[in-house]
């Protein structure tokens, strides 16, 4: 049977801008600008040329290669004794998409809450004046035991799995041609007011502000380059799953060139919406870099509501701001559960079955997430951190098919523009030193208190603990190799 495609080149293009432009721009970005300024960009955008481009032009031209999900399309590429790698790169995906969706959830909330503040006889200033913690506390209430978050975060499964059980033409393709001009048109006008308050341009210039101090921090090295493959999609899988779908005259190049510069400027503009915002409500600009330099997960969560309820109609400008929030996560969200449903359909499965064991299996594993914060940032953390495996793992697949040769077979034919062959050669076997001197850099920091609690134990469930990170890779790494010939004979040989 022949398999589904896009119906034209803007259709993958969109796919891929909402792949790439999603929470990790609105909300990821800012706080790891906030913290770092820009040393931070400075390293994210070398990233996106060295690492994330490389990446997502090999898995582009892998999927559009093989037409099967991840499993599927990575075995048939570096040979039936690798399936595991796939199966860990589809696995960590997953563990992305079970706590991204409760970002979702949580822009829900917020585009709830802004709503009501809309119909509240109370405005919304007004209420902090008397109860300053009252965004604090709104935080907290909804990212830890609450019932209406988990139930949001059901709803969001339910509209996503729905929306692309319909197929890529009807459904993703669809939704996008909608969710990405809405979404870079309210950013654009929400840049403008920022910068507009006074103050606002100070926070510009300390996003753009280089500090030499913090490339000696492994720290900042591994966070830039997991934003840029976090933003961008690269090492997910997931531009291997929409590839699947693409024409066979597809240009690789160019369209991976439009949804990663796409996805980078989605995240300057939110940048450039919320760092100017803080220094302006702050008090002194001492305050302003102290709030930053916290790396607080609530950042966009809490400056946005405050922001707007400083100017007359902030409190519909804050609703824009949460529906394009929303908009930028369920756009992001739809590939990554398209992931799942594309590995799904390579076992035969019915439509009914698939739709079903989608949602159940989101629902369950994305449960602990939505239900407490610390169980979210350990995942965020150690699925995070995971895209620098996936990537070396897809790296070493291309290096092993001689990577100029796979450059002009399946990259290069049908592009319009090319990358050099000297420049991808030198990319994907640099980027294997890189990945692993990366890793062990971050896994040899701290070494006392990361690995072990105060009690000298096996630190398994520390929120931002290297041996939890460790027990989880390891876990799937050793079920992947255990269950290789399985996978094999499932999702390729079926």
């Amino acid at each position: 049977m022949k398999k589904e495609q896009f119906s034209n080149r803007w259709g993958i293009i969109l796919a891929a801008l909402g792949m790439a432009i999603g929470a990790g721009n609105l909300w990821r970005f800012p706080r790891l600008a906030g913290q770092y300024g820009g040393s931070f960009i400075l390293l994210w955008i070398l990233f996106l040329f060295l690492w994330s481009i490389p990446l997502l032009l090999s898995e582009f031209a892998i999927g559009k290669k093989f037409k099967k999900g991840v499993i599927g399309s990575f075995a048939l590429f570096a040979g039936r004794k690798y399936t595991w790698m796939g199966f860990f790169v589809t696995i960590c995906t997953l563990g992305i998409a079970f706590y991204y969706s409760v970002v979702t959830a949580w822009a829900f909330r917020y585009f709830s809450f802004s709503l009501n503040t809309i119909f509240d006889r109370q405005p919304l200033r007004e209420r902090l004046n008397t109860d300053p913690d009252y965004l604090d506390n709104f935080w907290t209430g909804i990212a830890n035991q609450d019932w209406v978050t988990v139930l949001a975060y059901v709803v969001v499964i339910l509209m996503a799995s729905f929306i692309l059980i319909r197929g890529v033409k009807n459904g993703l393709e669809q939704a996008n041609k909608f969710l990405i001009p809405s979404l870079f048109l309210l950013l654009v006008v929400i840049v403008f007011i920022s910068l507009s308050m006074e103050g606002g341009i100070r926070g510009l210039e300390y996003m753009f502000t280089i500090d030499v101090g913090h490339f000696s921090n492994p720290t900042i090295w591994i966070e830039a380059l997991s934003q840029s493959a976090w933003s961008t999609g690269a090492g997910w899988g997931l531009m291997m799953t929409l590839s699947a779908f693409s024409r066979d005259n597809e240009d690789v190049t160019l369209n991976t060139f439009i949804g990663a510069f796409g996805n980078n400027t989605a995240s300057l503009l939110a940048g450039m919406a919320i760092l100017p915002a803080v220094f302006a409500l702050a008090s002194s600009e001492t305050e302003a870099i102290a709030y930053l330099q916290a790396g607080n997960q609530a950042l966009t969560f809490t400056i946005i509501p405050l922001l707007f309820s400083t100017i007359s109609g902030g409190d519909h400008l804050s609703l824009l701001f949460f529906l394009a929030l929303f908009i930028a996560a369920f756009s992001s969200l739809l590939p990554m559960i398209e992931l799942f449903l594309q590995n799904v359909r390579d076992l035969q499965l019915s439509k009914q079955k698939t739709l079903a064991l989608v949602i159940v299996c989101f629902v369950i594993f994305g449960f602990p997430s939505a239900w407490s914060l610390d169980f979210f940032s350990n995942q965020d953390w150690v699925w995070g951190v995971g895209l620098i495996v996936t990537g070396l793992f897809i790296m070493i697949a291309v290096a092993m098919n001689e990577p100029g040769r796979f450059k002009g077979e399946a990259i290069d034919a049908g592009s319009e523009i090319t990358l050099p062959t000297g420049f991808f050669n030198l990319a994907i076997y640099a980027n294997i030193l890189v990945g692993f001197f990366l890793i062990y850099w971050w896994l040899s920091r701290d070494f006392s208190s990361t690995w072990f609690d105060e009690n000298g134990t096996w630190d398994l469930f520390g929120t931002y603990s290297n041996a939890s990170t460790i027990t989880q890779w390891g876990f799937v790494i050793v079920v992947g190799i255990i269950l290789n010939k399985f996978l094999y004979r499932k999702f390729v040989e079926k």
